[in-house]
């Protein structure tokens, strides 16, 4: 499967500065990454065991309503909260997703 980290680190990066910008960010916080199967055969299970090997905790949320597609949530706690250091969580993240036929869905933060 191939895919455009360049783009994607590009946005993570406007999107935190945006984020900086309107909001401001705490320093340290709960991110969260998202990932959608990319085919109804997707198992998230390896997956999140794959990540949780790597430190992040894994909950899989299915469908709440018809059309809305099930994700997985990789969740790093307590993490200094800079550009870079989501974006590089988040690249490792995605290689191990897309390795297990999930896509990435973009980040958030819980403080």
């Amino acid at each position: 499967m191939s895919h455009d980290f360049p783009a994607q680190r590009a946005e993570t990066l406007s999107v935190y500065s945006d984020l900086q910008a309107k909001h401001g960010l705490p320093d340290i916080a709960d991110v969260d990454f998202f990932f959608v199967p990319v085919s109804e055969s997707s198992d998230w299970r390896p997956l999140a065991e794959h990540l949780s090997n790597d430190g992040y905790e894994c909950q899989y949320v299915t469908a709440q309503e018809k059309g809305d597609a099930p994700y997985l949530v990789a969740t790093l706690s307590d993490q200094i909260i800079s550009a870079s250091a989501i974006w590089i969580s988040e690249e490792v993240a995605t290689r191990a997703a897309l390795e297990h036929g999930f896509r990435p869905d973009g980040w958030g933060l819980e403080g």
